[in-house]
């Protein structure tokens, strides 16, 4: 009997398919899981939804008599020796009662829990603006290390209209009195403190970007995967040394079981000015325009309303914080006016190795903010 023909020998037809597999496992290992198997459905306090949210009061935490009268022994004190702001620590700070309560609810509820937490009742009615920005600055100090803001090095931030224009590309939108739309800050947790609210608008938004990735991981999980792979973000100017004007880390990021996320959308929009940049595809429109959707879904997000001597703590790693669009007094003196930290805590949660492009640093309690070359530590008194 003839023996039957045999096709010449090489590679079976699905071995081409088996290759980019295994390209594709490799390229996604890396992030920490496989193509197939995204990070799972996250069950933690921090994927909460903004209905729900906004029906408790748990999250505000009014300050008592007491508490307020440490504060101001303390601000005096570093006032009456016109100290350094910039240079004032914990120990400078003494809030031998207040302190341990104020730490223990960051840890559980910023750090560990729904990531936001209000303080409630700072009397800044009566304090001067170096007041104002030496208790600030001592509360901040209890709860980690401040880090430079922008390029000019200020560790104590001021969110005013300066009338610049958002479209400007080397302007950051909080100069401005437009939607910042959601996003996180390029720190661990960002504390904004207010003296004065604006006539109308400018109300404070909170989404939880675990629910987003929720809610992308149950519709379009094919999309979701394009949020885990490295994606570039406008510096908006404030280069650091040796670097690109962008930076690439992806918006969603799973390490040592925790689940991360860092997202401005003008920025990655603005981006794509700079040839280097690699290129959104029409598939990571969908996939930003889908997050962003969700993100301004109101059953989603909530609203918030500032107080003058509020303090909003956000965690940005688990949050997107926003604000709406304002209209101002016509009184400089009346105009709507925060101070702004933003915090490294030693006790934050491990980042993974990418994050140094964007925090120079992923070691707790030294990294995040922006240093370029010639940046000087400063607190100032008045925007600039």
């Amino acid at each position: 009997m003839q023996a039957p023909s045999v096709a010449p020998a090489g590679p079976p037809p699905t071995a081409g398919l088996r290759n980019l597999a295994a390209r594709m496992t490799r390229r996604w290992s890396v992030l920490g899981f496989t193509a197939m198997n995204l990070p799972p459905q996250q069950t933690n306090a921090a994927a909460w939804y903004g209905p729900e949210m906004a029906a408790r009061s748990d999250w505000s935490m009014p300050l008592g008599v007491a508490d307020i009268a440490e504060i101001e022994a303390a601000t005096s004190a570093l006032v009456a020796k016109d100290v350094d702001i910039a240079t004032i620590t914990a120990r400078d700070f003494p809030l031998p009662a207040f302190a341990p309560r104020l730490k223990q609810r960051f840890r559980d509820e910023v750090l560990n829990g729904r990531g936001f937490l209000l303080l409630r009742g700072l009397p800044v009615e009566r304090w001067s603006i170096r007041e104002a920005a030496t208790a600030y600055f001592g509360l901040g100090a209890h709860l980690g290390s401040a880090r430079s803001q922008n390029a000019k090095g200020h560790v104590l931030g001021h969110v005013q209209d300066l009338g610049l224009s958002a479209a400007d590309p080397n302007v950051r939108i909080y100069q401005t009195n437009a939607r910042q739309t959601f996003h996180a800050d390029s720190c661990d947790v960002v504390a904004l403190l207010c003296l004065k609210t604006a006539q109308s608008g400018g109300l404070s938004a909170l989404v939880s970007s675990t629910t987003i990735f929720n809610e992308m991981r149950r519709r379009r999980p094919d999309l979701l995967q394009l949020l885990f792979e490295p994606i570039a973000t406008d510096r908006r100017g404030e280069v650091p040394e040796g670097g690109k004007p962008f930076f690439e880390i992806p918006v969603f990021t799973w390490h040592r079981g925790c689940l991360n996320a860092i997202y401005q959308r003008q920025y990655i929009d603005s981006a794509q000015r700079f040839p280097e940049a690699p290129r959104l595809t029409p598939a990571h429109v969908e996939a930003l325009d889908l997050f962003d959707s969700l993100a301004d879904d109101p059953k989603l997000n909530m609203l918030m309303e500032f107080r003058p001597g509020d303090v909003q703590l956000v965690h940005n790693h688990t949050l997107l914080h926003d604000r709406t669009a304002f209209e101002d007094w016509d009184d400089p003196a009346q105009r709507r006016h925060l101070l702004r930290l933003w915090l490294a805590p030693k006790e934050a949660r491990p980042l993974p190795p990418v994050f140094a492009q964007r925090y120079g640093s992923v070691t707790p309690g030294e990294r995040g903010g922006i240093i370029v070359p010639g940046t000087q530590l400063t607190v100032p008194f008045e925007a600039v």
